[in-house]
């Protein structure tokens, strides 16, 4: 079993709700979605290229997945998270948009957010004593030998290549895109997420995703409001 420390909107926020629509499964019950009808993109097709962000859920990582130190718990990582989440005030991320991250397609800040890069430092650092050694399995499944020098030492340093100033908050909504379509469905997000992409996106809980057995889907485990010390538990 694997957590990881991230963000997403509410339940009933809009988007959480547009997203699960997208991807096929809702992140905070877990239960599968309807998918879409989009003009344009055959329902087998949004299934192929969701299929990687459907088993992660909609949310953006703060801190990557990790398996627990042997001397913790998840009850002190429970505590300890809604003791942090206490000492962070909420903020905005003014607008969100698509945006092509490589040969995926997914949703970015429209500026960079310093709040957001702060805090997922902050949540690196804080709970790395939780994180138990990457495995040597694990390492190789992250690809060292494509990464960048500061990201490798990231990777042995933080168990993540993408910390610190390698972070990019981003919230996935597919896998790798062939080159032929990439246009076609970026279009097709443009127009689907453009009504929930209109209003700023509150920042005012931090989520522990859960992961459901080995290699199964994450999904929200308990939510911790920022600016004040109380946690709510996701039935």
């Amino acid at each position: 079993m694997r957590y990881a420390i991230c963000f997403t909107p509410s339940a009933s926020d809009p988007l959480t709700l547009v997203a699960a629509n997208w991807l096929g499964r809702n992140v905070y019950s877990g239960e599968m979605v309807d998918p879409p009808a989009v003009r344009g993109l055959g329902i087998h097709e949004i299934a192929f290229y969701t299929a990687v962000p459907r088993r992660y859920g909609f949310m953006g990582i703060l801190k990557a997945p990790f398996r627990l130190a042997e001397d913790m718990s998840e009850a002190g990582l429970l505590r300890d998270l809604m003791r942090f989440s206490g000492t962070v005030a909420p903020f905005e991320i003014p607008r969100l948009e698509v945006a092509r991250l490589g040969g995926a397609l997914g949703l970015v800040p429209s500026a960079p957010s310093q709040q957001m890069h702060f805090l997922a430092a902050s949540l690196v650092q804080t709970f790395d004593q939780y994180r138990a050694p990457l495995s040597e399995a694990e390492i190789e499944r992250i690809d060292p030998d494509g990464l960048s020098a500061t990201q490798f030492a990231n990777l042995h340093r933080w168990g993540y290549p993408h910390v610190m100033d390698e972070f990019r908050f981003q919230m996935m909504l597919t896998g790798t895109v062939s080159p032929a379509d990439m246009a076609r469905i970026e279009r097709a997000l443009r127009d689907f997420f453009e009504p929930a992409l209109a209003a700023p996106v509150p920042v005012s809980n931090i989520a522990l995703m859960m992961e459901e057995g080995a290699g199964g889907p994450f999904r929200v485990h308990s939510l911790h409001p920022m600016g004040k010390v109380s946690a709510r538990k996701i039935a």
